[in-house]
């Protein structure tokens, strides 16, 4: 199996669905949670472990800021292209604080996570294509 190809835009991922989906009214504030989260862990194959809030799961939570506004620069994201094809739109809503498994790995845009720290986690059913 290879690697599918797709632009270097995962930092941009929430912010882009936040801010053109709830900012912009499209979307409610629970339809961004359920495709971000629950949904996102279902078709992974990931989910009661990922994407819910409960006793059990790994409490891996993002704190998100919905009033903050940022003009995405992909020369200054964590992907080494360089660039992103969002360069120069001005988006609303960006994550303050994420943890994983309880522990902080994001707090205002600094990464504090340790290169190698993450688990590989076995998936259960087939994800879907």
């Amino acid at each position: 199996m290879t690697a599918r190809q797709g632009v270097a835009d995962l930092e941009t991922l929430m912010p882009m669905l936040y801010s053109e989906g709830v900012a912009a009214g499209r979307i409610s504030l629970a339809r961004f949670v359920e495709l971000t989260s629950a949904n996102a862990a279902r078709i992974f194959g990931l989910y009661p472990r990922k994407g819910i809030i409960a006793a059990g799961a790994d409490a891996d939570i993002a704190l998100w800021d919905p009033r903050h506004k940022r003009t995405v620069d992909g020369a200054r994201m964590q992907s080494l292209a360089g660039y992103s094809v969002y360069d120069g739109w001005t988006v609303q809503g960006w994550p303050r604080l994420v943890l994983r498994r309880g522990e902080v790995v994001l707090a205002d845009g600094e990464i504090t996570a340790r290169p190698g720290d993450g688990r590989w986690l076995q998936r259960t059913g087939t994800p879907l294509a």
